[in-house]
């Protein structure tokens, strides 16, 4: 598969699903709390998405995915699968919405805390948010992806945690997985060269121990080997002539 590079009316149109991917992520808010489970949390999304939004949860039936989002907690690293598991003080989870609207994807997470986690819980988070933003930050015309990885690996690393290797950002558009991969980790001046009008995310999963992850037999969630906490940061990204866009983040928001 090529890259495709969008037209104008493409980024239009991944401009306005951006910005439902990101609205997704700020209604759930007050919902995150203990006592509540992740099956919760999807119905909620869903509802969204199918009676506001008027749009289509990109992950229900995705390769046979039973659910509309992903809720990763505390040991998962990505892709698990609403519940009926509770949320309890302490916990850590990244929610992972996709919208699609007019056949466009917008693809975006964070991670929530519930309750009070723990200071590492709360160093990780801090640390793979800087991750995402670093990479973002570099963003534009003529630098290389592996530039982009390296700076994410060197700062996850300098901060005595460890980067997945296995799972890594994407190309999007009206393809939900699409080239370029863009991986969290590499060398400098590798990879492919950033021109205008790539769209593609940013999502570095930055773990407290080893950097291992397994399977387990639903054949989706993806856990740490060795159970130490995982964190990931996800938004979906324009590379502009000049620089480059958040797409799926909102006017009043920071990345």
């Amino acid at each position: 598969m090529s890259i495709t590079l969008k037209t104008p009316e493409d980024i239009e149109k991944m401009r306005i699903v951006g910005l439902l991917a990101a609205e997704q992520l700020r209604i759930i808010v007050p919902h995150i709390k203990a006592g509540v489970s992740t099956n919760d949390l999807n119905q909620i999304c869903h509802d969204y998405t199918i009676d506001v939004q008027q749009a289509i949860p990109a992950p229900l039936n995705y390769h046979g995915f039973p659910k509309s989002i992903c809720t990763s907690v505390n040991h998962q690293v990505c892709h698990g699968i609403p519940s009926d598991k509770i949320l309890k003080d302490g916990d850590i989870i990244n929610i992972d919405v996709t919208v699609i609207k007019d056949g466009y994807h917008g693809d975006t997470s964070k991670m929530f805390f519930v309750g009070e986690p723990s200071i590492l819980a709360k160093r990780l988070c801090r640390t793979s948010h800087e991750c995402m933003k670093l990479g973002i930050d570099m963003v534009k015309p003529g630098i290389h992806l592996g530039d982009i990885g390296h700076a994410i690996q060197t700062h996850a690393e300098g901060n005595n945690f460890s980067v997945v290797r296995e799972y890594c950002g994407h190309g999007i558009g009206k393809v939900f997985h699409e080239d370029p991969q863009v991986l969290h980790y590499g060398t400098p001046g590798t990879g492919i060269i950033l021109e205008p009008g790539m769209i593609f995310t940013i999502e570095p999963m930055i773990n407290a121990g080893k950097r291992q992850v397994k399977s387990l037999p639903d054949g989706w969630t993806v856990v740490t080997k060795d159970r130490s906490l995982s964190a990931q940061w996800e938004h979906t990204i324009l590379v502009t002539d000049d620089g480059h866009d958040v797409l799926t983040k909102l006017p009043d928001e920071d990345i």
